[in-house]
Formats: structure tokens, sequence, C-alpha cells
């Protein structure tokens, strides 16, 4: 496996990414992934691919927000065949490296739960936010566990993101410091 800055000139990889995307996401993507990939990919933003055998297996993006000290990382997709192989953590630590380069302090994400696969959906949750956010358990191999192992944290959430108990988790992580452009 490689991991690579997203060759933007490369179409059989974009249009991977693309099929991808459509794959992992459908409720999300299914009719917009071309489109999605074109702003993944504009000047400004960071992109990394994963590949193996000449064939893409995974790619991150990151864009920046607040000036240049908050990252958003979006999206992160890994090819089903490949979860649990590494391929997202080796995509989210080149994101962060290449972020914290760029003078990123914080980098964040969103992590939805659309499927009630956390303990926060079908829940009200404008009652009790923080004991909720606090207790929060994954039923269904939801990805925040994911994050949380490569240290980002629950910083809040969004209720009802996604329609009446579908909330959106924000995640955060502190990876550069202020005043030093590297770790």
């Amino acid at each position: 496996m490689e991991i690579l800055r997203f060759d933007r000139s490369n179409n059989k990889y974009i249009n991977e990414a693309a099929q991808l995307l459509a794959e992992s996401f459908p409720q999300a993507y299914w009719d917009s992934a071309d489109e999605e990939m074109q702003q993944i990919l504009e000047d400004g933003k960071l992109a990394f691919m994963a590949t193996e055998n000449e064939s893409l297996i995974g790619f991150a993006g990151a864009m920046p927000q607040y000036g240049t000290t908050g990252w958003e990382l979006h999206p992160l997709v890994v090819r089903a065949d490949h979860f649990r192989l590494g391929v997202g953590t080796r995509l989210v630590l080149a994101l962060e490296e290449a972020a914290v380069d760029k003078g990123c302090i914080t980098m964040y994400l969103g992590t939805d739960d659309e499927f009630g696969k956390t303990s926060l959906s079908d829940t009200d949750l404008f009652e009790d936010t923080f004991m909720k956010i606090e207790s929060i358990r994954n039923l269904q191999g939801h990805p925040f566990t994911f994050y949380q192992k490569l240290g980002y944290k629950i910083v809040g959430v969004i209720p009802d993101a996604n329609g009446i108990g579908k909330p959106d988790i924000f995640m955060a992580k502190r990876i550069g410091q202020r005043g030093n452009s590297h770790r």
C-alpha cells in the first residue's frame, strides 16, 4: 500500500474515488460524487490517496477553515475489503502532517449518525446533551470510535442534523502548536 498526495491529473483515480464515495455514502453522494470529487480536489485543499496494485483503495481530504488554524477532515473513505488494515489511519496521519505544515492547530470532523449506530440516535439531544455525549455508546460499528483511537474527542453534536433523532457528532484534535508550524 502507498499513501500519496492525490494525483489531481489522474482521471482513473478520480473516477475510482467518485465511485467509492458513491458506494460508501449513497445517501449523500449517489448522484453527486463526481461534483464532490472536484470540490475535494480544489486548490488550497489537501487530498491523499491510498493505492495498491495501481488501484485506489481509499482517500481522504481536508479543507482550511478559520483561516488556516482549523481544518475540516472531509471525507475519509476506504474500500470495504480494506477495513481494519490501517488504510484509514495512514490517510488521516498524512492529512494531519500536511495540515500542520500549512499552519493547522485543530483538525475537526463531523461524523453523522443517520442509521442508529450510536446511543445518541433516536433521542432528544436538546435535553441532557452533555450527559448523553459523555455516556455515548457505539451500538453498530459507528466510526466515532475509530477517530477516538486516533486522538479525536467529541466536542459537540448538532441534534437532528440529518432528521429527527439523527445527529451529527463533531470531533476534534489538536495537531499543531500555536506559533509553531511543526508538531
